[in-house]
């Protein structure tokens, strides 16, 4: 049973990112433009507008698989700001203060920083290529003799 469940972490992993993602961009499309009801702070404002914009781009590229960790681990920041500096004052626990999504957005990308994209996301697309171009420019490498 472990085996099987090991075999399939990577697809786990990779189906949680983008799940993730998804939510985490939606929530930032919302902020920007409104796109899901919500109401959009002005262009440039601080910290409202500079969030939309990192959970939109964050979300968009966890989603995509593409730069996970960096995004993450940006992604991660900003939501521990926002629970701490927006949430924490109303209340000790998420559950007082509303922050629930924060926290919970805060250590996905946390978890995300240290697993990685998982399958199916572009940073393995592009790994696999990079490593196939590393062999092919190895095997035309002269052997000194």
């Amino acid at each position: 049973m472990t085996g099987r469940l090991n075999s399939a972490q990577p697809y786990a992993i990779g189906l949680f990112r983008i799940v993730v993602g998804l939510l985490f961009a939606c929530h930032g499309a919302d902020k920007l433009f409104g796109t899901f009801g919500g109401q959009t702070p002005p262009a440039g404002t601080w910290p409202a507008w500079y969030a939309a914009v990192i959970e939109l781009v964050g979300g968009s590229l966890v989603l995509l698989g593409l730069g996970t960790r960096a995004a993450a681990f940006i992604s991660s920041g900003a939501m521990a700001y926002a629970y701490f500096k927006v949430h924490q004052p109303q209340g000790l626990w998420p559950i007082e203060n509303s922050g629930e999504g924060a926290a919970l957005f805060c250590w996905a990308m946390f978890l995300l920083i240290f697993t990685g994209s998982g399958a199916l996301g572009a940073d393995r697309l592009f790994a696999k290529r990079s490593a196939a171009q590393d062999r092919t420019a190895a095997d035309k490498t002269p052997v000194a003799a």
